[in-house]
């Protein structure tokens, strides 16, 4: 089979194009590492709207940043165009990157946009089961030509936040309510780590989101991705619901405690880092406080049981 990797020349041009948004951008950087570590000749450029581009810089693996404009596109002269976004958006840029090779997954609409048809992860990597979303993006790298082998962990670079105490991240908001453990037993894990390690508990949010419930705390609210990047660098542990900052956090290969409600933990699990996925089959609402203290414990964060009793007087 001619692999369409091995149409480049030395030195080729190539466009990604991965429009947003945080946990599929976050894990599109394994495939961009197993590309560049077969191709380390090409000259590789994201293509990521502004508020994502944060979570692409400084990697190694990356040429250029480029904006979701035609114009820019054109002007970086791809010669292969991978869309892994898909979307109406998306094809268009494709079209407008006028790369001889443009590819694409076969699932996607407009495929008139693609010339290199990329068949479903499970036909690439032989298997029948529910694949991980990092696992279905490295694929396309497996199509396009990358040898098949084991798929690194995502990658973000940051310098962690310097002269602060241990401390806990903990993510309590999501983007749906079925996605969202309350925020009481999310004070009530704080209120543990606050007393029985000694890890600080600090809360983040999105711009325009809520932390006053959890203001007993130290509360990071509307920060920019470079500063949650640098917060999680430095941190110990995390602690949310299945979102974007849990991606983030296993990323820098944190200690990861994840409460999954509608999604499918197969496809959306911490990647590549030591994590406890909590679920309940009775909604996310329903997975215990006593669940993520002993998943925390497990992870080595807690001490052991016993050096919680009183001393022996």
């Amino acid at each position: 089979m001619d692999h369409a990797l091995q149409r480049l020349h030395d030195g080729a041009r190539m466009a990604v194009i991965r429009l947003r948004s945080l946990g599929d951008c976050v894990l599109t950087t394994p495939a961009l590492a197993l590309l560049k570590q077969t191709r380390p000749d090409l000259q590789v450029a994201v293509v990521v709207e502004d508020r994502f581009a944060p979570l692409f810089t400084g990697n190694r693996d990356i040429d250029r940043i480029l904006p979701p404009n035609a114009a820019e596109l054109l002007r970086w002269r791809a010669d292969l165009a991978l869309n892994l976004h898909g979307g109406t958006r998306s094809a268009q840029l494709t079209i407008a990157s006028r790369a001889a090779i443009r590819a694409g997954f076969a699932h996607f609409r407009f495929q008139m946009a693609y010339n290199v048809s990329i068949p479903r992860a499970q036909e690439i990597l032989g298997c029948d089961r529910t694949v991980h979303t990092a696992e279905h993006l490295a694929s396309a790298m497996f199509y396009l030509g990358v040898p098949i082998q084991e798929i690194p962990r995502a990658r973000l670079l940051a310098s962690p936040t310097t002269d602060a105490p241990p401390y806990a991240v903990i993510h309590p908001l999501a983007s749906a309510p079925d996605k969202i453990w309350p925020a009481k037993n999310f004070l009530a894990v704080a209120q543990h780590l606050d007393r029985e390690t000694n890890l600080e508990p600090v809360f983040i949010a999105g711009t325009h989101e809520d932390l006053s419930a959890f203001n007993r705390y130290r509360c990071v609210a509307g920060a920019s991705l470079e500063e949650i990047k640098s917060l999680l660098a430095g941190a110990s542990l995390f602690v949310g619901n299945d979102s974007g900052p849990a991606h983030m956090a296993a990323a820098f290969g944190l200690p990861v405690v994840v409460f999954f409600g509608t999604s499918d933990p197969q496809i959306w699990h911490p990647w590549k880092t030591e994590s406890h996925v909590l679920t309940s089959p009775n909604g996310i609402h329903n997975i215990p406080v006593a669940d993520a203290v002993e998943a925390i414990e497990t992870l080595g964060v807690l001490p052991p049981a016993a050096h919680l009793l009183p001393p022996i007087r």
